[in-house]
Formats: structure tokens, sequence, C-alpha cells
């Protein structure tokens, strides 16, 4: 029987090491990380699984979300859309959100996530 990772890490190139060595959080030199690249795996992932134990977040995840072009023509949804969605999915079945972190290197995106989490958290 296959042990379920419970630690959900959403990021199009990275893995927790990775994030680990910018970082200095212990969590990420764990071993039972699954490991999502894009939002449709996010999703995926926790409509078959379940909510994970924590989630950490990437806030770009595709080549489009580091160039400098209009944030409203992107194709490929960020990490901001998966925490959007994951707060949605959270009032919608009566959960707490999980325990969560955002390892992103773009400090708007990173700040976006924090405070959409950090404020439903709060109600």
């Amino acid at each position: 029987m296959e042990l379920t990772k419970r630690l959900l890490f959403l990021d199009d190139i990275r893995n927790p090491r990775d994030a680990y060595r910018y970082t200095k959080q212990e969590i990420f030199q764990r071993d039972d990380w699954h490991i999502v690249r894009n939002y449709q795996a996010f999703v995926d992932r926790i409509l078959e699984k379940g909510l994970p134990e924590m989630i950490s977040f990437d806030h770009d995840l595709a080549d489009e979300h580091y160039m400098e072009t209009d944030p409203g023509k992107f194709v490929e949804k960020t990490g901001y859309d998966c925490a959007k969605w994951l707060v949605e999915y959270c009032m919608d079945h009566c959960l707490d959100l999980p325990e969560y972190y955002c390892h992103s290197m773009n400090p708007v995106g990173k700040q976006n996530i924090e405070s959409l989490l950090n404020n439903f958290k709060k109600q």
C-alpha cells in the first residue's frame, strides 16, 4: 500500500529541497512531499486525495509569468489562482485551511498569496 503524501508542493520547476536552500525552512528537507507543477494538477490532487496537511505555494507557474507582460493576458494560472481555488473549496466544503507556506521568489506574488490566505484564515 502506497503511503499518501500529505504535503503538497506547488512549483513549476523547483523541488522542495531547492526551496530549502533559500528559505532554510526544515520542512523542505522532508521526503513526503507530493509535487504538482500547475493549477490543474493542484486542483486534481486535492479533489482526488482531499486536503493535505500543508501546502507550499510558488506564484509563477509558467514561463509567461517570468516575462514583463500584461498580467491580464496570462493564459496559464498562477499560484494565486490556486490559492483562490483553495479558499473557495474550503468555504464550499466547510473545511479549515491547511497549513501553508509561500516559497515563491516573486515578492508581489508571494504577498498576494499570503494576504489572501491570511485574510481567509481570520474569518
